[in-house]
């Protein structure tokens, strides 16, 4: 899937609100990213790190971190919209986070993005922009988050 491209405030203004920009391509979770998080985070707990054990587990096997799924939306939104025109783009925070449903370890994930707001702050534009991560074939997102976006001039 091709990424919309919208180039510099005019084009941000003229983004629909409230419908989706798009979606991203699948992205496998492996049993080493879900690792590296862990010793990034020092977050070891046997549902993520542990296969043996998880096998036995709520899960059925490993699952990856909430706050790694919400950490893949860098890597998944430049596939849904790219950005021109500024000078800086910036992460501003998250207004709302949750994870209704678990990662599995060896699946695959998409995002998909709708615009719910564009506000003027000094020097360009905050976009706020729900972002919602799913597992292929699961019935509920793994993570819907509501991220607060500054594109700079």
């Amino acid at each position: 899937m091709a990424a919309v491209v919208v180039n510099g405030i005019e084009g941000v203004q003229a983004l629909p609100l409230g419908e989706e920009l798009g979606r991203s391509e699948l992205y496998e979770i492996t049993q080493q990213a879900v690792n590296q998080f862990a010793d990034a985070t020092a977050d070891h707990q046997w549902i993520h790190v542990d296969p043996e054990r998880a096998k036995d587990g709520p899960f059925g096997g490993t699952i990856a971190h909430g706050y790694l799924t919400l950490s893949l939306i860098p890597r998944l939104m430049p596939e849904i919209v790219e950005f021109t025109g500024f000078r800086m783009v910036v992460n501003y925070g998250c207004e709302r986070v949750r994870f209704p449903a678990p990662v599995p370890v060896g699946s695959k994930v998409r995002a998909s993005a709708v615009l719910d707001a564009v506000t003027e702050v000094k020097g360009g534009v905050q976009l706020t922009i729900t972002v919602t991560i799913t597992v292929e074939g699961a019935a509920k997102p793994a993570c819907v988050a509501t991220i607060l976006v500054r594109h700079l001039v």
